[in-house]
């Protein structure tokens, strides 16, 4: 279980609130009008900010007092980071060693990583010699290897084309399954969001105003802001 509870974060004069459980093994699409607070939510979890009250826990432990590289969670952006002057195979073992000083073991876990979405016919490979769908598969393995139960993904597939953005998708999808993966998901995307979650979170008013099953977003009765921001991303 991963629990927002009466997290209060401020930002000059915006005060957000965030009141959260996420069920282990959900794929939470968090959902919402820009400026409402999705980024800030995940950036909370990550531990690149920090709330001015409240608990952030996963399993009842909180991550407060954690730094972001010791938090039980990994995280792909939109922009996939690799360093311009390593190989794929040093931007994915990133994910294990920071310093590179990478064992036989530390290797056969980035070849691992490479297989499973498939570019371990590229580890030599510059990141200017990629497609932009491969350096997202880097940036998705170099999570991999960080072996962490709790991945974040913010708009990860925004900068795809829809032939490219098909295939991260169906590469996520088995990844959440044989890893066992818990995801909260940034997405304006109700076609993503439908592809890979089991659940939403609406923000709005940089609050969550409304979640539930994803199965249930188009069909149960919604609040007002809910209702406008579906009509408004068809």
């Amino acid at each position: 279980m991963l629990r927002f509870s009466d997290v209060k974060y401020r930002y000059y004069t915006d005060l957000f609130e965030f009141d959260l459980n996420v069920e282990q093994g959900s794929v939470v699409a968090i959902l919402g009008p820009s400026g409402a607070g999705k980024s800030t939510l995940l950036s909370l979890l990550a531990g690149f900010i920090e709330p001015e009250s409240g608990d952030i826990t996963i399993q009842n432990e909180s991550l407060l007092s954690l730094a972001p590289h010791q938090r039980p969670l990994s995280m792909l952006f939109q922009e996939h980071n690799l360093f311009a002057h390593l190989s794929v195979a040093e931007n994915i073992g990133l994910g294990i060693k920071p310093n590179l000083r990478l064992n036989e073991k530390d290797k056969k876990r980035i070849n691992d990583a490479a297989r499973q979405v498939g570019v371990d016919g590229l580890l030599q490979r510059l990141p200017e010699q990629l497609s932009g769908g491969q350096k997202q598969r880097v940036a998705l393995a170099r999570c991999l290897v960080q072996q962490k139960p709790v991945l974040l993904l913010d708009e990860p597939f925004s900068a795809l084309d829809p032939i490219l953005r098909e295939e991260m998708i169906v590469l996520i999808q088995a990844l959440i399954k044989n890893e066992k993966l818990t995801v909260l998901m940034v997405t304006h995307s109700l076609q993503d969001a439908k592809a890979l979650a089991s659940h939403y979170a609406f923000i709005c008013q940089q609050k969550v105003l409304s979640h539930g099953r994803i199965s249930g977003l188009l069909t149960q009765e919604n609040p007002p802001e809910l209702t406008q921001y579906l009509q408004a991303v068809k």
